[in-house]
Order: C-alpha cells, then structure tokens, then sequence
C-alpha cells in the first residue's frame, strides 16, 4: 500500500548543502531588516520556511515576516498556558504521546469528539497553536517533524466542521512548515470523503502527499509498521496507556 512521504532524508533534520546554509543566511538578512525579532528563530527553523517555499528568498521571507507578525499576536508572552485553552483541553478529542520508529512525537485526534462551534473559531485556533507548540517541545536533539494519526470511527455529518478543518490546515501550512512528516487517516468513514474533497484543494502539494488513507484491512500492519508495540496506544492492540490526568504527555524520548 502506499505509505505516504516519511522524508526520511528531513526526518532528523538533515544536515543541508552548503548552498542551502548560504541561501539561509540570505533569507535571515533580509527577514531581519524588517523584523528584528526574527533573531530569535534558530538556523533550522529559518531552513523549513526555505523549504517550504521551494528556497525562494522572496516567497519565503513573506511566509517567515507573515509568521513572526502572527506569532506576536497569538503568543504575546512567547507560549500559550495551559489556563488559555483548559475549554479546549476538556473536550478530549486529542492525545499526544509516543514515538513513531522515525522518533517522530506521535499525536492521536478523534475527529468523532469534534463538534463545530458558532462564532470565529477563536478558541479552537489557539488550542490548535497550542498543540503545536507542544508537540515541538517533545522534539528529541535533531529531529524537526512529528506524526498523527486521526481517528475517524464514529465521524459523521455532526462533525463536519468545514471552518475548523481550514483553520487548523492554515496554521499548520502557514506557521509550522516542514514540521508534520506524516499523518495517517483511520476508520475512515464514506461520508468522510465528501468534506475530504472540499478541503484537499487547501492544501498544498508538498502536504497532500504526507496524508495517508489506511484501509481497515492494512490497519493492524500499518499502525505496527510505523510504531513499535511499546509506543503504539492500547485501543490499537500496542503497550502504550495514555495519561487521564493530561492529554500531552512529558517531553521526554523513548526510542
């Protein structure tokens, strides 16, 4: 079956040719003529935007400036507290813990548990920042990118949110490139491809390519091909007991 784009030759970072670093430190002279507070971004972090933008400077110092503006916004105290996004923790349809065999932090979303809300979505973007921020910190030295899977037993057209799915993708594409190696779709309802297809034009090229469909039949071998029993869930016949008290494990590595 197709397993998607792992980018085994990014998934630890990757140590780059000379003419990407050059090409890096042009991008940092240029951002940081404009923003200053692009000097708190490390070399890595200024490369996934690069990479985002095929090495284009001028495409990607817009994405970088458009992302430092956001951030200042968003994380006006440099993170977003738990107290911030404790609504949104409650609602439980989240766990991040374990590691894929890459050493890629793993998170499990159960788009069964998500429920479209009135208004602008305010909240569920600061928790999907949140997330996000989180799981960068569960990053092991050398590692830039981590992995999902999302769970879709029980999805049905309750839990269509059209606006929360883009809302979520545009940060994800928008402030986090190069960070998601790989997500794996599960107990994927039929109906689930009706809103699949309305959101796949949102997505860019190099992205489409990390979603994997998994059929039920592949679901055992793909799941255990990926993680390893001990850091593979328990409902999915792995050793791994997520926490109750958190839905964000410790950031420490395993494997």
């Amino acid at each position: 079956m197709d397993c998607g784009t792992d980018e085994r030759q990014y998934g630890h970072g990757g140590d780059g040719d000379a003419a990407e670093w050059k090409k890096v430190a042009e991008l940092r002279e240029v951002v940081e003529a404009q923003d200053p507070s692009a000097k708190e971004e490390d070399d890595f972090a200024l490369r996934r935007f690069l990479r985002a933008r095929e090495h284009n400077i001028k495409k990607a110092s817009a994405m970088l400036l458009r992302y430092l503006a956001w951030k200042r916004v968003t994380m006006p105290h440099g993170f977003i507290s738990d107290d911030e996004v404790r609504g949104e923790i409650a609602k439980g349809r989240d766990h991040h813990q374990g590691f894929d065999r890459l050493g890629r932090p793993m998170s499990y979303l159960y788009g069964g548990c998500h429920f479209p809300v009135r208004g602008d979505h305010e909240d569920l973007k600061r928790y999907v920042a949140y997330a996000f921020e989180k799981s960068c910190t569960r990053l092991s030295a050398g590692q830039e990118k981590f992995a999902a899977v999302i769970d879709l037993k029980g999805w049905g057209y309750a839990n269509c949110d059209m606006r929360g799915y883009l809302a979520g993708l545009d940060i994800m594409q928008s402030y986090y490139p190069e960070r998601v190696g790989r997500v794996l779709l599960i107990h994927v309802p039929y109906i689930f491809m009706a809103a699949w297809k309305m959101v796949y034009p949102f997505i860019d090229d190099k992205t489409k390519k990390k979603f994997v469909f998994v059929a039920d039949r592949d679901l055992d071998a793909t799941l255990r091909d990926a993680i390893d029993e001990s850091q593979l869930p328990e409902e999915y016949g792995g050793k791994l007991k997520f926490q109750a008290y958190n839905n964000f494990s410790p950031s420490s590595k395993s494997i």
